[in-house]
């Protein structure tokens, strides 16, 4: 439960400008798809499609780091990180079942025999975007986990695309038919104000100590 008597407190800290930024932004934000990377090894890559989650207004990015362990560029992610929700994942197994069970598709984007044209995709269904590398692609573990599969047409020689590339084709798309759509796919009231407070909090200096007096003070 939000203490929203401390939220007001924290933006009355901020410009109207900010806050007025943090209403229109929060608006066009969604948890109706969301991110999953999965052991990208080049860390720039994950973090550019966490730029595109933040962008295009998907809320969530999944990273599982069961080979190599690293953390977000946050040169690349360009402050990005701040507005994203980033849930790390030791496994593939811990990752799917916890997207499962918050209601979630599993839809890997990849070509195969069962897939469906980026075009042609049912919206309507809440999905977690699986995105691999573009040597290795997905792992097999996740393939076979999945609920569908997802692919760009391409129509030159080349067959593949940087992952960061295919995200934000995938993304953009997807986004742009929702928000045209009469599918539900705002946040909630609640996380609305879950991500007022995370974002001021965000957003102020030495955040700690007026935490601190603030609750002092009660």
């Amino acid at each position: 439960m939000i203490d929203v008597d401390y939220l007001h407190f924290l933006e009355n800290i901020l410009t109207e400008n900010r806050k007025n930024k943090f209403l229109k932004v929060l608006e066009n934000r969604t948890n109706h798809f969301t991110v999953v990377v999965e052991d990208i090894f080049q860390m720039h890559n994950a973090s550019a499609v966490m730029r595109s989650c933040e962008v295009f207004g998907i809320q969530e990015l999944n990273v599982i780091e069961q080979r190599y362990g690293k953390s977000i560029d946050k040169e690349i992610a360009m402050g990005a990180q701040k507005w994203v929700d980033i849930k790390t994942f030791d496994s593939i197994s811990n990752c799917v079942d916890s997207i499962k069970n918050k209601g979630y598709q599993i839809i890997a984007t990849t070509p195969h025999e069962n897939d469906c044209v980026l075009d042609d995709f049912d919206i309507s269904k809440p999905s977690a975007l699986f995105f691999g590398t573009e040597r290795d692609g997905l792992s097999e573990e996740i393939l076979q986990k999945a609920d569908g599969f997802l692919k760009i047409p391409m129509v030159g020689f080349t067959e593949s695309l940087n992952i960061s590339v295919s995200a934000a084709i995938i993304i953009q798309n997807l986004m742009s038919r929702l928000r045209k759509s009469d599918i539900d796919w705002h946040l909630s009231e609640e996380e609305i104000l879950e991500k007022r407070l995370a974002w001021a909090r965000n957003s102020i200096k030495d955040i700690k100590r007026i935490e601190e007096r603030y609750y002092a003070e009660l």
